[in-house]
């Protein structure tokens, strides 16, 4: 058995710990749109379809809808969130515009292999209030892109649909290989979306974004392999103190 005398040797000092490289992406994505006046708020991670889908404009024939997409709960009453955009929904009926806020966490898809996980994190955005247009969204954009990978990164625009987003557009940054990444997807949110919660679409306008923080821990950190985040390889880990 150690004594007290071993136990305070030099020899057996342990190593502190650190956060993880998705809690410090996360946080840092978080500090920043906090800093620029977005409130964040959560919700739960079992959702109902009526808030994870339906409330949002997707269709009963999308499909993401489908069983091969998500995990389903209780014969299909509920399910595993696929993204975080439940959370909006709920923010959106319980508060007036203008608002912004920011919500962040764990969400869930049948996806596995390097670039993919079933289980990942996302960090989404949105601001309503009046007169708030797609210049307003692109300036966001290169703010929270410009914060993630500097001043000289270059940034795409590409257009793309997305039931609650209209217009819509994915964002792709260009990589030192000379080869475009996509890094979020954003839009003007739909009038569908904002009736749906309550809001007089033609009064007021809202802009939208979404990221996910392992891509953006990937591209960061140079990680080539999603699945590594979550090895606890302790020297992997070890890497981002």
């Amino acid at each position: 058995m150690s004594s007290i005398k071993d136990i305070k040797s030099p020899q057996a000092k342990k190593s502190t710990g650190s956060l993880h490289p998705i809690n410090k992406t996360m946080l840092f994505i978080e500090n920043f749109l906090t800093e620029m006046g977005f409130e964040i708020v959560d919700g739960p991670e079992i959702e109902t379809e009526e808030f994870n889908f339906d409330m949002l404009n997707i269709s009963k024939s999308h499909p993401a809808r489908q069983m091969h997409d998500t995990f389903y709960v209780n014969e299909k009453s509920n399910l595993l969130r696929t993204h975080t955009s439940p959370v909006q929904i709920r923010g959106m009926l319980k508060n007036k515009p203008p608002l912004a806020f920011i919500s962040g966490g764990k969400v869930f898809r049948k996806d596995d292999d390097a670039t993919h996980l079933p289980m990942f994190h996302q960090i989404e955005g949105i601001c309503v209030a009046e007169n708030i247009n797609f210049a307003n969204l692109k300036d966001l954009i290169f703010n929270i892109v410009q914060k993630l990978f500097g001043n000289k990164v270059e940034i795409r625009f590409r257009p793309h649909y997305f039931p609650f987003t209209e217009p819509s557009a994915e964002v792709d940054i260009l990589s030192d290989t000379g080869k475009w990444l996509e890094i979020l997807g954003c839009g003007i949110v739909n009038p569908i979306v904002l009736e749906n919660c309550n809001i007089n679409s033609n009064k007021y306008s809202g802009l939208a974004f979404g990221l996910g923080v392992e891509r953006i821990a990937m591209l960061k950190y140079g990680v080539n392999d999603i699945r590594d985040f979550y090895k606890s390889n302790l020297d992997f880990l070890k890497q981002f103190k």
